[in-house]
């Protein structure tokens, strides 16, 4: 009998659908062979549901294939608010890191997105004997070396300025937008001028104008160069260089000079008597500054070393652009830069009213595409011609 009892209560353990573990819990479920397992049933949605369902998944792909397809602008429009999305990665990569992804790899490589949308006929404009569609560009010191000039171009600028550099690697005249060169000094060298001139033979036949930089804030020393004496002795040996070369038909390249931010009045009437003695082609303003003016004192990063761009550079640079019109007397172009960090026109009404005729702008990561402030000139109701890195 214990026999036969045992024998029955081993069967029920292992081929009961169920069994009541030791603790008093479900046990295990064991199925037998000889009886066909039972799966549960997957609810289904009600008939209603299930259209719904169906219907908004259609509307979703049908709304893709339609952006990409219907025409190339309405597609680019998304493509570049759906870039947004990257930009939080950014914030969280060392500044560096962050520059050298953006254009050694993205925009090197084709990878940014491509402005496709027609600017507007307002915008267009002719400088030194060529069209530009876009009065807005990319200044100096966001590809150093040349290395995106194409990927960058295609973004919306209607001009791109490398450098500041010595050399230029590789490259040509990049179709019909503008590819500005500026020239720098090197930190260890003891003959400034000949760091120029040498810039001058290597880089004046892929450029169609030359910034002479005395404003660098990275480089000991460059400052000095911004007083009248050593201003003028610099940018006649430049210019010698420059006639000197043999030119085609379209002539040599403009030679501008950039200046800093923070100048005594003294000093920015020492410039416009050299440009207009010397008949230069413009005059950039401003670099970057290693200022900290109010609010960027108040931020932690405000302590480190290395030129400062961005808002903080707007009030300062409107300021020095108005105060060199009435120098120059219009007879001298004035190039903006920096100052602008957000894609809003009000950031551009101020660069006009100063009768600016060009304006830079720094891109600084991270933060929104370089090309929203091609974007907020379209908005512009100006008619006077600008010209904006």
């Amino acid at each position: 009998m214990a026999a036969r009892a045992s024998s029955n209560y081993i069967k029920n353990l292992l081929f009961q659908n169920s069994t009541i573990g030791a603790f008093g819990g479900l046990g295990a479920v064991r199925h037998s062979t000889s009886v066909p397992k039972i799966c549960p049933k997957i609810p289904q949605l009600p008939k209603k549901g299930r259209i719904f369902t169906a219907a908004f998944l259609g509307i979703v792909i049908s709304g893709g294939a339609y952006v990409s397809t219907v025409n190339e602008a309405t597609s680019c429009g998304w493509l570049f608010s759906a870039t947004k999305l990257v930009n939080p990665f950014f914030a969280y990569l060392n500044a560096e890191t962050a520059h050298r992804l953006a254009v050694a790899e993205a925009a090197a490589r084709g990878w940014l997105p491509k402005e496709k949308r027609p600017d507007p006929l307002i915008l267009g404009m002719e400088v030194w004997g060529r069209k530009i569609s876009s009065p807005i560009g990319l200044s100096a010191g966001f590809d150093k070396n040349a290395e995106a000039v194409e990927g960058l171009l295609a973004m919306g600028f209607g001009f791109i300025e490398i450098g500041s550099s010595d050399e230029v690697p590789h490259g040509g005249k990049a179709g019909p937008d503008i590819l500005g060169v500026n020239l720098g000094k090197n930190n260890t060298s003891e003959d400034t001028a000949a760091d120029y001139i040498q810039g001058v033979h290597t880089s004046s036949q892929y450029a169609y104008y030359l910034v002479i930089n005395i404003s660098s804030p990275n480089t000991p020393g460059l400052c000095m160069l911004q007083g009248r004496e050593q201003l003028e002795d610099l940018v006649k040996k430049v210019k010698a260089t420059r006639d000197d070369m043999q030119w085609g038909e379209e002539g040599p390249p403009p030679v501008l000079v950039k200046i800093d931010p923070y100048l005594p009045k003294l000093d920015l009437e020492d410039i416009a008597a050299v440009a207009l003695t010397l008949r230069l082609d413009g005059l950039i303003v401003t670099d970057t500054t290693i200022a900290r003016p109010d609010p960027a004192r108040e931020n932690p990063v405000s302590e480190e070393t290395g030129g400062l761009s961005g808002k903080p550079l707007f009030v300062l640079g409107t300021n020095v652009l108005s105060y060199l019109c009435l120098l120059t007397r219009g007879k001298v172009s004035l190039y903006g830069c920096g100052g602008i960090s957000k894609h809003k026109a009000i950031d551009i009404f101020p660069y006009y009213n100063s009768k600016r005729k060009h304006e830079q702008h720094y891109q600084h990561p991270p933060c929104d595409r370089p090309c929203n402030c091609v974007y907020a000139c379209s908005h512009c109701p100006c008619s006077c011609p600008c010209l904006v890195k």
